[in-house]
């Protein structure tokens, strides 16, 4: 959620007359993030959220657009596609694919206890559950094929222990298959600062650019491996009582197989490599922009160490 195409006032509040959205009277560049362009949008009538799609392919937006928008109609408290005066969640601003989605209320976390980890494993559960019905797929784009692409990539850059341990890695999960797991539509990349809290709920579940079809499981690993961890700072390890509050949770509402029992620990080491690498890649291959923040590589290599050793 970084700034790479600046929006004018002036250029806003012209594509908003598409929009029965009611007179700009406020917008304001979002500086977290990597990906995408975004702006806190104020109008008349509400706040949302305006998202530029700076690098996502065009055909694969309708897949997140419209997984919110069905997200939010089963209850899940995703934030809510608006619509254009033609009807079209889509739209073209500054010659980037564009979307304006409901703003929703809260703030993340920094430091989560187990009942916030609770209360994220049965939001997960029922988010999985009601992508059972949601009909589109695509495979998850920050899957095994795109780990070996962007190691590729990332080789030339990486020490003689880095390539050795990237290398063993690719290896062992080539080796892993589970045809038998859940499958769904996954988040795939719900860290603390993409939940947002009110009053001890999730009062929103943000930033689904990364979601895709994938083991159930996987989205639950992504989750331990960011608000599990013992401190986020000095001990990648896992908290005990946080990650069984997670998964407890998750499993009252969504019971896990034997199969996802046994898949937990490959699983936990495929969330990890999955986030070693893409912020490697953003780290060594950076793009131009504004106001980009590209993440430490090595708070990943560490968890993944963690989780290989486990």
């Amino acid at each position: 959620m970084s700034v790479y195409t600046p929006v004018t006032e002036a250029e806003l509040a012209a594509w908003l007359r598409r929009y029965s959205v009611g007179e700009l009277l406020a917008c304001e560049p979002i500086e977290s993030g990597i990906e995408n362009t975004n702006y806190f949008v104020t109008t008349a009538q509400g706040r949302y959220v305006l998202t530029l799609f700076e690098r996502l392919p065009a055909h694969e937006l309708p897949f997140y657009i419209n997984l919110m928008a069905h997200l939010a109609r089963h209850g899940i408290p995703a934030p809510a596609p608006i619509a254009d005066l033609s009807d079209q969640y889509l739209g073209q601003l500054n010659g980037k694919p564009a979307a304006l989605v409901t703003r929703l209320p809260g703030a993340s976390l920094e430091r989560p206890g187990d009942a916030e980890c609770a209360e994220l494993g049965a939001l997960l559960a029922r988010m999985h559950l009601a992508g059972r019905s949601y009909a589109a797929y695509l495979e998850n784009p920050r899957g095994p094929k795109w780990w070996r692409s962007a190691a590729a990539e990332v080789r030339p850059f990486l020490d003689a222990a880095r390539s050795a341990l990237l290398e063993d890695e690719l290896g062992f999960h080539a080796g892993q298959r589970f045809p038998d797991l859940p499958r769904g539509p996954v988040h795939a990349d719900l860290f603390r600062d993409n939940a947002l809290f009110q009053n001890g709920r999730i009062s929103g579940v943000i930033d689904f650019y990364f979601a895709g079809v994938d083991c159930l499981l996987y989205d639950v690993a992504v989750c331990a491996n960011d608000w599990c961890l013992a401190d986020v700072q000095s001990d990648p390890a896992l908290d005990a009582g946080r990650t069984q509050a997670l998964l407890r949770a998750y499993d009252a509402v969504r019971p896990l197989s034997e199969l996802e029992r046994a898949a937990w620990p490959a699983m936990l080491r495929a969330a990890a490599l999955r986030f070693w690498l893409s912020r490697l890649y953003d780290y060594h291959l950076p793009r131009p922009g504004m106001l980009v923040h590209a993440h430490d590589p090595e708070h990943f290599r560490r968890i993944l160490e963690c989780r290989r050793a486990s």
